[in-house]
C-alpha cells in the first residue's frame, strides 16, 4: 500500500471541506483501506472514495460514470456517486462521496455458514439482474474485456500458489491437495467462449455487506467491473456460501452453470481467498483471516 496517513487526512478534510463547503466543518474518519482505495467518512453520512495510486483511477471513473445507472437496475444497493470531487491542493486525481451503505462486510459478521441460505438466495437474484445481456448493451460499450483475467485459471494459478506458499511458510495454512487439484487440473481451460456480461469483477468476502440479521445490504467496490464470463462473480458462490446456501444462490441465478464456468469459479474463488488471506495475516486482520482461510476450504467442499 502506497501514500503515508498526513495525505490521506488532507483528501479526506482538504479536498471534501473546499470543493463541498456544506460538508467544511462536519467530522471525518477514516473508515476502510484497500489496496486500490482509500475510504473517509464525512459527517457519518458520506463515503468518499479516494484512489491510493494512479492504476486505480479507470476504475474510479468507471463507477462515477456507471454506478448511478447501474443502481436502478439492480435489486440490491449498491453506492451511488452523488458529489464527485476534483484533484485539489496536493491530491491529484478525481474523487467521488456516496451515501454510506448500510451493514458491514460478510468477513467480518461471523454469520454461520448454515445460516446464510437466505443471503445466498439474495446474491443469486442480484446476480440475475446484474448479468442480463441488455445490462451489457446498455452500459457496457466502453468496459475493458476482463483486463485482470479474472476468468483465465492459467494467468491465477501462479500467483495463486505464491500467496498459498506465503500462507504456509508463516504456517497459516496447511498445504491442500484438494487445493493444488484444482488448481492443477484448470490449467488447460483456455480463454472462456461464453458470452460475456456486465460483472462486478472483484465479488468476495469484503464487498458483499450484511446487516445485523444477515440480509444482504450493499455491495461496494465496482472499480472492477468490466465484460467477463460470468463465472468471474459467481466465484462469490464458492468462497462465501456452501452446501444449501450455495445452492440457494445457483437456484435464485438461474442460468445453468457448466462444469467449466464452475471450474473458473471455483480457481478464481481460491485465488481471491488466498489474496484476501495474506493480507489479512499481515495486517493483524483475525476475522478476516478466519473467513478468507474458510471461503479455501469452500471453494473445494
Amino acid at each position: 500500500m502506497d501514500g503515508g496517513a498526513p495525505r490521506r487526512r488532507r483528501a479526506g478534510g482538504g479536498a471534501v471541506g473546499s470543493q463541498f463547503p456544506a460538508l467544511r466543518d462536519h467530522p471525518v474518519r477514516l473508515l476502510a483501506e484497500g489496496w486500490d482505495n482509500t475510504v473517509h467518512l464525512v459527517g457519518g453520512t458520506w463515503a468518499f472514495r479516494f484512489p491510493r495510486r494512479q492504476v486505480a483511477l479507470p476504475g474510479v471513473l468507471r463507477e462515477i460514470d456507471l454506478l448511478p445507472r447501474l443502481a436502478a437496475l439492480l435489486p440490491v444497493a449498491v453506492p451511488v456517486p452523488e458529489l464527485v470531487g476534483n484533484p485539489a491542493g496536493d491530491y491529484p486525481w478525481p474523487f467521488f462521496g456516496a451515501r454510506l451503505l448500510p451493514g458491514r462486510e460478510l468477513a467480518d459478521s461471523h454469520l454461520p455458514d448454515d445460516a446464510r441460505t437466505p443471503l445466498g438466495a439474495a446474491v443469486g437474484s442480484f446476480l440475475r439482474a446484474l448479468h442480463r445481456p441488455e445490462v451489457a448493451r446498455g452500459l457496457g460499450s466502453s468496459l475493458p474485456s476482463d483486463p485482470m483475467c479474472r476468468a483465465l485459471p492459467a494467468a491465477r494459478a501462479p500467483m495463486t500458489r505464491e500467496r498459498l506458499s506465503r500462507l504456509a511458510n508463516r504456517g497459516t495454512w496447511a498445504p491442500d491437495g484438494e487445493v493444488s487439484a484444482l488448481l492443477d487440473g484448470s490449467l488447460d481451460l483456455g480463454s472462456s467462449t461464453v458470452e460475456p456480461v456486465l460483472v462486478h469483477g472483484d465479488l468476495h468476502l469484503r464487498h458483499l455487506l450484511v446487516d445485523e440479521h444477515g440480509a444482504a445490504s450493499g455491495v461496494i467496490d465496482w472499480g472492477d467491473l468490466c465484460l467477463a464470463d460470468p463465472s468471474v462473480d459467481l466465484s462469490v458462490a464458492h468462497s462465501a456460501f456452501s452446501g444449501a446456501a450455495r445452492n440457494a444462490l445457483l437456484t435464485a441465478y438461474g442460468h445453468p452453470v457448466g462444469p467449466e464456468q464452475e471450474t473458473r469459479a471455483r480457481v478464481l474463488a481460491v485465488s481471491l481467498c488466498a489474496a484476501l488471506a495474506d493480507y489479512a495475516d499481515t495486517d493483524a486482520r483475525p476475522a478476516l483471516l478466519a473467513e478468507s482461510l474458510a471461503g479455501l476450504r469452500r471453494a473445494v467442499g
